[in-house]
């Protein structure tokens, strides 16, 4: 089962940038079918911000489309998260998150159990 571990959260002002990264241990990296960033703000349940597909299908939610760029590399085995006019409501905890195999995997559902999840970093936008 891949270990996955995330870094690049922090504090920043609205309108700038944070590049979030995760790693995994997963020699199968490319054959993982559902690559995944969710966050959870405080009181409110975990929801998708982007995710990629081991074919190269993108999804982003709504509220991320043209500010926030996710990129999936499977030689270096990695899932980034680009994230430009960053605004205060996105303020919330970062989890990448692995969905193996495709028959367990058919949508974003964070609520799967069969998601493998990092530990999580925050991301912070205020001024």
């Amino acid at each position: 089962q891949a270990q996955l571990a995330e870094s690049g959260g922090g504090l920043v002002q609205p309108g700038g940038s944070l590049r979030l990264s995760c790693t995994s241990s997963s020699n199968m990296f490319r054959h993982i079918y559902r690559m995944a960033w969710y966050r959870q703000a405080p009181g409110n349940q975990r929801e998708l911000v982007a995710g990629v597909t081991s074919g190269g299908d993108i999804t982003y939610a709504d509220s991320v489309k043209g500010r926030f760029t996710v990129t999936r590399d499977n030689t270096k085995r990695t899932l980034d998260l680009q994230m430009d006019r960053l605004r205060t409501e996105d303020t919330a905890v970062y989890y990448c998150s692995a969905c193996e195999a495709f028959a367990y995997c058919r949508i974003y559902d964070p609520t799967n159990e069969m998601n493998i999840w990092g530990q999580g970093t925050q991301v912070t936008v205020s001024s």
